[in-house]
């Protein structure tokens, strides 16, 4: 057996963990759904900063009656009429068990804020915003974009 063949082995190893770590990771590209049609909305790419998740749109996406160069008229604050395209939309996600909790994400449709706790399943992310308690919220589910 040549001397090589035990590294070789360990860096086989190591790359299957690493897509595996990948595949459970919330840190990425997803394709969001509309509530109302069900078609693709929008990509949110999902970053971590620190140990800390925040979710940006990088692209809305065309479909009729829905600008992409859209704004936020019902923000308020800063976001107030700003481009959805660039905005963080989730931020202050962090570990939870199975989940990542303790943060916020935005509608920019109505401008509000809801507490927010997502989880990766496979090739989909369920994110759900709700008030007070999580029973109180819907559920999307996005999808990992390759």
């Amino acid at each position: 057996m040549p001397r090589f063949f035990p590294v070789f082995l360990l860096l086989i190893w190591m790359l299957q963990a690493t897509a595996v770590a990948a595949e459970f990771s919330p840190v990425g590209l997803w394709r969001t759904f509309d509530d109302e049609d069900g078609k693709a909305a929008s990509l949110v790419r999902i970053d971590n900063v620190e140990g800390i998740l925040e979710g940006r749109v990088v692209r809305i996406l065309p479909r009729p009656g829905h600008p992409i160069d859209a704004r936020c008229e019902a923000c308020g604050g800063a976001r107030k009429n700003q481009p959805v395209t660039g905005m963080i939309i989730l931020w202050g996600m962090k570990p939870e068990g199975e989940y990542y909790g303790g943060g916020e994400i935005l509608d920019p449709h109505n401008g509000r804020t809801y507490r927010c706790k997502i989880r990766v399943k496979g090739n989909t992310l369920e994110v759900r915003g709700y008030l007070g308690i999580s029973l109180f919220g819907r559920t999307q589910t996005w999808v990992r974009e390759p």
